[in-house]
């Protein structure tokens, strides 16, 4: 687990909340446009100055704070280590870095037709990563009459929109339908794979200006806005990774769906205790669930009609996977009811006016021991501290937070009980 201080900037459009246009439909990898290469961008009249620039609608100097201070830049640089060699081995790859399914989140990994003159995939997670390929808005996209939707049609990707955000940074830190951390891999060596979008996002370094120009022209929000949106698509994700991954053609299933900690953990360690959320007997190998479990304060805070109803919709998940019951009709279920509660999260007047309501609630549920998965622990003390951040209370109570990063520190090691019982002892 990254301790961190979450802040973060607001746009109040007509007092809602609002998203600009539809969601984007392709990732950036999927694309038609071709990735003309991190070179195109690295020019000092482009990206490439190495101080920030007022005189400009962006700061110039975003190629620089990329390569020097993001750890996207050195995605690629990993595949060269020792630990990924032995992941390689003993996966039986040649190696790492040539290897598409460590390419596929390590780097820009586009298929070589729509590789550009300049282009190196070495670049690791460079510019079009994230931004789209640059074929057709290179140009254009410096015209002070181009206009940031010009942009997106040009096939720039909306990065500012926050469910996009979330799709295409939860297609690596997660997985999606094309590509996933599977059992294999981390069987192999590799970590296994943890992300909430506001707390990850504020630790990279920003190279761009939350100004008064990217608040009217793009959309923006504070974190509370952006952890909210983060977990209902963290659900949609989830859901989609297993619709997709989720085979009854196999003997066992694809195991990294499942909680790794249900199994990997000594057997006299008698960790279970039942859960309401989950309701399942003991020694279930359970869905990894960590997608879910910070949409239950979501919902009782913006829609409380739907808390019942997505508690119950999950549980039911649960169960279908367990008992081999029909895990697409679950999955419909739970997907209909992420759309009435990420409309409720988008129409509210100022979500982190609720910050206070949402932290105790958090608290509240790991106090009363519904955290028994390291999973949903990290994931609530990721939230706490966010919301903390918001409420203002974070530096008053930061021993106590820091009990908390403490007791989710290593995942061979976490306790339960104590977890709750310091979630017990919050003094607000």
């Amino acid at each position: 687990m990254i301790k961190s201080s979450v802040s973060g900037l607001m746009l109040l459009i007509t007092g809602m909340f609002i998203s600009l246009s539809v969601q984007a439909e392709t990732l950036p990898q999927d694309a038609e446009d071709a990735h003309l290469g991190v070179a195109t961008c690295a020019s000092s009249v482009c990206h490439g100055s190495v101080r920030p620039r007022s005189a400009t609608p962006v700061l110039q100097n975003e190629y620089v704070v990329w390569s020097r201070l993001d750890r996207h830049r050195n995605a690629y640089n990993i595949l060269l280590s020792e630990e990924s060699y032995w992941i390689a081995k003993n996966m039986g790859l040649e190696n790492a870095h040539e290897a598409k399914v460590c390419l596929d989140c390590h780097a820009d990994n586009v298929s070589h037709e729509k590789r550009g003159d300049r282009f190196q995939v070495s670049d690791g997670v460079g510019c079009e990563a994230c931004h789209g390929g640059a074929e057709r808005y290179l140009s254009s996209h410096t015209d002070p009459d181009q206009t940031h939707q010009d942009n997106i049609d040009d096939g720039m990707y909306p990065t500012d929109r926050i469910e996009d955000r979330a799709r295409l940074c939860l297609s690596c830190h997660i997985g999606d339908d094309k590509k996933i951390a599977s059992h294999e891999i981390m069987g192999a060596g590799h970590p296994r794979l943890s992300f909430e979008l506001d707390t990850f996002g504020v630790l990279q370094p920003a190279h761009y200006l939350l100004d008064d120009d990217y608040k009217i022209e793009k959309w923006s929000a504070d974190s509370v806005t952006v952890w909210a949106l983060g977990q209902v698509e963290a659900g949609y994700q989830t859901l989609r990774l297993i619709e997709s991954h989720l085979s009854a053609d196999k003997l066992f299933p694809e195991l990294s769906l499942f909680d790794c900690h249900a199994c990997h953990h000594s057997m006299s360690d008698l960790r279970w205790q039942r859960q309401e959320r989950i309701d399942l007997p003991p020694g279930s190998v359970r869905i990894n669930d960590s997608g879910f479990a910070m949409l239950f304060p979501i919902a009782r805070a913006v829609a409380p009609a739907q808390a019942g109803v997505l508690a119950e919709q999950i549980r039911q998940l649960h169960h279908a996977v367990i008992d081999k019951g029909d895990v697409q009709a679950s999955i419909r279920t739970i997907r209909s009811t992420l759309e009435l509660l990420k409309a409720s999260v988008s129409k509210t007047d100022n979500i982190s006016a609720k910050s206070q309501s949402l932290l105790s609630d958090v608290v509240a549920i790991g106090g009363a021991g519904e955290f028994q998965d390291y999973v949903a622990a990290e994931q609530a003390v990721m939230a706490v501290d966010l919301l903390m951040s918001a409420t203002g209370e974070r530096d008053s109570h930061e021993n106590w937070l820091d009990q908390l990063y403490t007791a989710v520190e290593d995942e061979d090691i976490f306790d339960p009980y104590a977890f709750a019982d310091i979630m017990q002892n919050a003094a607000f």
